[in-house]
């Protein structure tokens, strides 16, 4: 089993920029398809991007040519860099690891995109 802590979220004007970092631990990191999701209040949880264990990647099309999501399997972490933020990316952003069947959560950390 994996444990999931997600950090990095906080306050940003339109326009800026963030980074997650998701750091894993008590399993093999790299053995994980990894992703990002969002959700907003009032609305269903979304994938916003994906790695797989081979470093595969795919993004939502809100976030295409903004975001970009990485990996460093020797630090057990996944990254999640954030440019030109827009209000509409406001959300809780949690961190998911999948393997087989499984799937792990962290807690989520906030982004807010606000003047």
């Amino acid at each position: 089993q994996v444990q999931l802590v997600e950090s990095g979220g906080g306050l940003v004007q339109p326009g800026g920029s963030l980074r997650l970092s998701c750091a894993a631990s008590g399993s093999i990191f790299s053995i994980y398809a990894m992703g990002w999701y969002r959700q907003a209040p009032g609305k269903q949880r979304e994938l916003v991007a994906a790695i797989s264990s081979g470093g595969r990647t795919n993004y939502a099309d809100s976030v295409k040519g903004r975001f970009t999501i990485s990996r460093d399997n020797a630090k057990s972490t996944m990254y999640l860099q954030m440019n030109s933020l827009k209000p509409e990316d406001t959300a809780v952003y949690y961190c998911n690891a999948h393997f087989m069947r499984n799937d792990y959560w962290g807690q989520g950390t906030q982004v807010t995109v606000s003047s």
